[in-house]
């Protein structure tokens, strides 16, 4: 593993890897079904960010989340995987305050649920994509019933009572929809579009079957339940998709009402899509490109990726290529950066910048909305 330097403008502090052990976390009991199986878990007394939730770990447990691969083989692009599980967890903090909720990856749908639910088949039988068979279905009958479905997320909310016992309190449901369907039929491959507005009409479909199939569950008869629906983006994108529309259902609720529609956005610069909605910063990111060239005349290009709600940018994060010869050019262009983003980016949002040679990332550069100084760390 590489060491890693907090770089403060020309000053480099090497931290020590004698680095003493604290007790940084602390036993609670996870309570289930039966009583003589409840599990001894792990709350850490930190968080990286305040605004965070803490995370249940379990005990003598290989895996967070039984259906955690469902997500990864289900969604073929890295960023969907990323925002979709994030930006879940941002949507809950209105409805589950992280300073009194615990988090958790879902416990309660299996895997094998969860496949068969993303499945084609009969909706009595479990399948929530229309019923085909698409060995032998034709150019048509794909047209006539398309996938919309693609993934499905479970997330918990516990709250710790006064015996230390933590229980599941709050429920979120993230519902992955197709912004493409591809197919192939009789040798040949094909794609259907799907607009914002059938997506949208799907997924609240598809959240109120979930939400009645939750609610058979003894376990889940009683809880609040909060359900997105997540536009995903094709394979290829750069960007990952959007969240659309969520609402929120009190416990023992058996409908889902007061969808609330999301004004969520990612953009990608340069971008025609940039130029055209957002072009007072596709401006500012062009003679930040254009400043990073004067440095580096011959660099590949920079990726930037902004974050918008209801059109005001809250995040930006930039990657930035070059080939480094030595350590020092390393640390210099990490400098050099760090002021462009002192003196050009407004402090009203998050910005990461992220220094990569050909093969390994070389810096990191953060400076979170309100603070005037960013933080720095530079790999060797």
């Amino acid at each position: 593993m590489r060491k890693m330097q907090a770089l403060l403008l020309s000053s480099l502090l090497v931290v020590s890897a004698c680095t003493p052990v604290f007790d940084n976390r602390e036993e609670v009991i996870q309570e289930t079904r039966d009583e003589s199986t409840d599990q001894a878990a792990i709350v850490p007394n930190y968080t990286m960010n305040e605004e965070d939730y803490r995370m249940i770990l379990r005990e003598n447990s290989t895996s967070v989340s039984s259906a955690r691969n469902v997500t990864t083989s289900q969604m073929g692009n890295r960023l969907d995987i990323a925002e979709f599980e994030d930006g879940l967890r941002r949507l809950s903090k209105e409805h589950y305050d992280p300073e009194t909720y615990l988090f958790q990856p879902g416990q309660f749908l299996e895997g094998d649920t969860l496949i068969s639910w993303l499945s084609r088949g009969n909706v009595s039988e479990g399948g929530l994509n229309p019923e085909l068979d698409e060995d032998e279905a034709t150019q048509e009958e794909f047209e006539e019933s398309p996938r919309y479905i693609s993934n499905i997320v479970e997330q918990n909310y516990l709250i710790r009572n006064e015996e230390n016992v933590v229980d599941v309190e709050g429920v979120t449901i993230g519902i992955a929809l197709r912004t493409v369907y591809n197919y192939t039929t009789e040798g040949r491959d094909f794609q259907v579009d799907h607009s914002r507005e059938e997506l949208l009409e799907k997924g609240k479909e598809y959240a109120q079957t979930i939400l009645e199939r939750l609610r058979a569950r003894e376990d889940l008869a009683d809880k609040p339940i909060m359900f997105a629906l997540y536009e995903e983006e094709e394979a290829s994108s750069k960007v990952p998709g959007n969240f659309l529309s969520k609402a929120f259902v009190d416990g023992s609720d058996m409908s889902v009402r007061g969808w609330e529609d999301l004004n969520e956005n990612h953009i990608l610069f340069p971008s025609a899509e940039a130029e055209e909605d957002y072009f007072d910063d596709s401006q500012l990111f062009s003679d930040f490109r254009t400043e990073v060239a004067k440095y580096f005349p011959n660099f590949v290009g920079t990726i930037v990726n902004g974050f918008y709600v209801n059109d005001e940018l809250r995040e930006v994060s930039i990657d930035i290529p070059i080939q480094f010869h030595s350590q020092s050019e390393v640390v210099g262009f990490t400098q050099y950066v760090y002021s462009l983003v002192v003196e050009m980016f407004p402090e009203h949002y998050d910005v990461e910048v992220n220094i990569f040679s050909m093969d390994q990332q070389e810096s990191v550069i953060v400076r979170n909305a309100g603070e005037e100084e960013p933080f720095v760390h530079v790999y060797e």
